[in-house]
């Protein structure tokens, strides 16, 4: 039997096995207690549960959720523009007939005035001159009506074939909709749990969901911009993050979820190693056993939080305590094979972003 190693030693070991892990300790946690729950993933999993397969599908479900809503949003703005535009450019087409009907009706009343009959009626040079001018603003005049009227014309049909695009466009955006909502929940295949109840506190010590978060910087046509993993992770996961993660933890923050959080890590799958997802955890300890009482309630909020603020923080998913909620399909059963507080997010709720 071999020597049984010095305490000391033991601790060592203990501290290295954790980093290789990639075990991430709160602040203000010594090293020799490092915090429960985040364990080692099973080799077909990842430290959040599920497994790569299957966190691929839900990132490319919701990445592709989102922009087929922001595509859609935007197909209806310029639906409502163009739909504006049709009715104006109707108004000066009633007008423009109208005026081309007052000139059809003079003509038939009174005969077009034509150059023989000017010459004609005229008694002096000096007389034809002035007829003769009149009949060209005559002429002048009805010509601009007609082109007036021409060009409303081709305005309106080819609003309409714009806002006929428009309507097409949506339809094709709603059906993207529908298959990635499909995708999303065909890889969810464990069977539907009950709902976790997001109960509303405005204790400050807990957060509070009814926060509005600032929105996160767009594109000008309203997509997200396109962000790697490029500043410093302030979280003591160390590594980096992008800025709209960065955005998503400081506006968490600034609506008092302030216990211990971590972000970055180079292992396992999903948005952890890309720097778009940070771990939240529910006790003031850092991430323990399964949460209850009010440090459950405080994961409630805080998941109510970025559902509600899903749209201004990029939220491609939430996770906490066995539910995970897509754009799509709102709340969905979500454990982990080892059922650990880790890969069931029972002690820590899990954001990721676009």
């Amino acid at each position: 039997m071999a020597p049984a190693r010095p305490p000391a030693a033991r601790l060592a070991a203990l501290i290295v096995a954790m980093f290789a892990l990639g075990v991430a300790l709160p602040a203000g946690t010594a090293s020799a207690t490092p915090p429960t729950g985040l364990r080692a993933a099973a080799p077909d999993s990842d430290e959040e549960g599920g497994t790569p397969a299957l966190r691929a599908q839900l990132e490319a479900a919701s990445k592709g959720y989102l922009d087929a809503k922001r595509a859609l949003d935007a197909s209806v703005q310029r639906q409502q523009q163009l739909t504006a535009q049709l009715k104006t450019i109707e108004v000066e087409l009633d007008q423009r007939n109208g005026k081309v009907g007052e000139i059809a009706g003079v003509a038939y009343r009174t005969g077009r005035l034509s150059a023989m009959s000017a010459l004609l009626n005229s008694d002096s040079p000096e007389g034809f001159m002035d007829r003769a001018a009149a009949l060209d603003a005559v002429a002048a005049n009805e010509d601009r009506v007609l082109r007036d009227l021409l060009t409303s014309k081709d305005q309106a049909n080819r609003t309409q074939v714009a806002l006929n695009g428009e309507i097409n466009e949506q339809r094709k955006q709603v059906a993207v909709m529908a298959k990635r909502k499909e995708q999303a929940e065909r890889a969810l295949t464990v069977a539907t749990a009950p709902k976790p109840q997001v109960a509303a506190d405005t204790d400050s010590n807990r957060g509070t969901s009814a926060a509005n978060a600032k929105a996160a910087p767009r594109n000008s046509d309203g997509s997200w911009p396109s962000e790697t993993c490029s500043v410093n992770d302030p979280t003591p996961a160390n590594g980096c993050i992008t800025p709209r993660t960065l955005h998503a933890l400081n506006q968490a923050k600034a609506a008092g979820f302030t216990r211990y959080v971590s972000c970055h890590r180079p292992s396992g799958s999903g948005e952890h190693p890309k720097g778009r997802a940070c771990d939240f955890a529910a006790q003031k300890s850092g991430f323990g056993g399964n949460a209850t009482g009010g440090d459950k309630t405080y994961g409630n909020n805080l998941a109510a939080y970025f559902i509600r603020n899903a749209d201004r923080l990029a939220v491609l998913y939430v996770i906490w305590y066995r539910q995970i909620w897509l754009p799509s399909s709102g709340w969905k059963s979500y454990s982990g094979a080892s059922g650990t507080p880790s890969t069931d997010h029972t002690n820590h709720v899990h954001l990721s972003v676009y």
